[in-house]
């Protein structure tokens, strides 16, 4: 065990809250305000691109993406994000957390315009231009979990570290949220520019050349807010905890704290060479490492992984799941754009209702009730409200109770996000050492996305009809069976939850074991 802690860092666990905590959330949390965007903002046009370059006027329906194309685009950027998580994690322990932070907002802001560009017009065309594109936009997204949940841990306090993780990972509500906005926007204003009759009057017509514009538009509209902090990521400086514990440049740190916190601090040299500097030295893969965060590792995988099969599968699909309760009309009834209005309007309000709320009442309540007992009480009503949603689910499908499905829906994110996924974001960011922190971060969370990625891919076919599926698909097993085995997935979260250690009021040092107790860290 290391010793005592450096003076650089005991003065930042007891800093008091001020305006570099606030500029770090605002210059973290636009990132993640740009993730959701981009990650999300796909659900919202896939009908339209089915609709664009999928459509057969001989039949009776609009078209659609086929089920291989569908899963693709939406399942794609999820596969960079996985791979981005993970080397934007090594990275950021090997080269520093500032050091990368800039590069991925870069690719982010070049991918997602680019994938608002096609070459060529024909369906191959257009779609592999977007699957390639996105990819790469999810690997730049993937690099802002683990250096977002690092940075933001390093610059706090130990008082209210929870808060400021949880307000920076928070700010995926309000991406989530703008992007069912700007989709509104769009679509009210090609709508009004562009007016078509539905397809069931005329196919040809329901569909205008310049809906064409409107998906692009869409996806490209993420870049701005991304760029509009990339010059106040440049400007922070690095965590002192990595210049410290990692660089082993303690005097840098003190120097680069006393700018940040206009307070004076000092360290000595024999101070240092007598502190957590002289610490093992033990690596990810080492029999140390199993001992002592081994569990730790497996608890951060395994909930993230099973929050995240539920919570995409809800977040991607939302607008079939809308559609087949008859909440959304059928799409024979509408023309191209207006079924994107109507899409884009049901995510606004489950956003504005449950999403949001969720996440801000994480951010009130995690230095209160604990992470622990936030996680545990999460997924233990999404399972609730998953069973609410399955058991009578045809009591929901029949003409005058959709209202309350979609209520019971909401509630279902607000649990998810006043729960495991502010939580699973939170803890891996707290529990690991300075030199495997961002590495351990990415590993939690690339355990995550494969989950998403089981969402997005599984839960397309899953939820077809055992009877009556879709064209193109094979038997599912049907929405309401569906809901079963994400209300399965969520218990087992609950019970893997067990295995999460409480990090609340405790400084990184004492949590990740590099010093004994608290005492020894004053």
């Amino acid at each position: 065990m290391a010793g005592r802690q450096l003076n650089v860092l005991s003065t930042l666990d007891q800093a008091k809250t001020q305006w570099y905590h606030f500029m770090a959330i605002v210059i973290a949390g636009m990132g993640f305000f740009t993730d959701a965007y981009d990650l999300f903002c796909i659900s919202l046009v896939t009908k339209l691109l089915g609709r664009i370059y999928y459509t057969d006027t001989s039949r009776p329906d609009p078209g659609a993406l086929p089920p291989n194309v569908s899963a693709a685009v939406n399942g794609v950027a999820l596969c960079g994000t996985l791979a981005g998580q993970l080397f934007f994690g090594w990275l950021g322990d090997k080269l520093g957390r500032k050091s990368v932070y800039g590069f991925t907002l870069v690719l982010m802001v070049v991918c997602s315009v680019a994938s608002g560009l096609s070459f060529g017009a024909t369906p191959k065309g257009v779609v592999a231009t977007l699957c390639f594109f996105r990819f790469w936009l999810g690997f730049g997204i993937g690099g802002d979990y683990p250096l977002s949940a690092t940075i933001m841990s390093e610059y706090a306090n130990k008082k209210t570290r929870g808060a400021f993780i949880a307000a920076v990972f928070a700010m995926q509500g309000f991406g989530i949220l703008f992007g069912a906005i700007v989709a509104l926007v769009v679509s009210a204003g090609f709508r009004s520019a562009y007016p078509a009759p539905p397809y069931s009057q005329d196919r040809a017509a329901s569909l205008v050349p310049q809906a064409d514009y409107v998906w692009r538009i869409i996806l490209m509209f993420g870049t701005l807010p991304a760029a509009l902090t990339y010059y106040w990521r440049m400007k922070m400086p690095e965590t002192a905890r990595y210049t410290a514990l990692v660089a082993r440049n303690a005097k840098q740190a003190a120097a680069d704290m006393s700018r940040v916190l206009h307070t004076e601090i000092e360290e000595s040299v024999e101070r240092v060479d007598k502190t957590v500097l002289g610490g093992e030295e033990w690596g990810l893969f080492s029999s140390q490492f199993v001992r002592r965060h081994g569990l730790h590792l497996l608890a951060t995988t395994s909930t993230w992984f099973l929050l995240d099969i539920a919570f995409y599968s809800q977040n991607l699909f939302q607008k079939d799941i809308f559609s087949k309760v008859g909440w959304i009309p059928a799409a024979r009834t509408m023309n191209a754009v207006e079924e994107l209005f109507r899409i884009a309007r049901a995510q606004a309000l489950i956003a504005l209702c449950g999403t949001i709320p969720g996440y801000w009442f994480t951010v009130a309540f995690i230095d209160v009730v604990g992470r622990f007992w936030i996680q545990i009480m999460g997924f233990a009503m999404m399972t609730a409200f998953m069973l609410g949603l399955a058991v009578p689910y045809h009591h929901w499908t029949t003409p005058g109770h959709h209202t309350g499905f979609v209520v019971m829906y909401g509630f279902t994110f607000f649990f998810a996000n006043f729960g495991p996924n502010s939580t699973t974001f939170i803890v891996p960011a707290e529990i690991y050492p300075a030199r495997l922190r961002s590495t351990c971060h990415g590993i939690s969370a690339a355990a995550g996305k494969a989950g998403a990625i089981i969402g997005a891919f599984g839960f397309l076919y899953a939820a077809q009809d055992p009877h009556k599926p879709e064209a193109g698909y094979p038997r599912g097993i049907g929405i309401r069976n569906a809901l079963f085995v994400l209300a399965g997935t969520n218990f087992l979260g609950t019970v893997m939850t067990l295995l999460v250690p409480e990090s609340k009021g405790k400084s990184l040092e004492v949590v990740s074991q590099e010093v004994a107790d608290d005492e020894e860290a004053a």
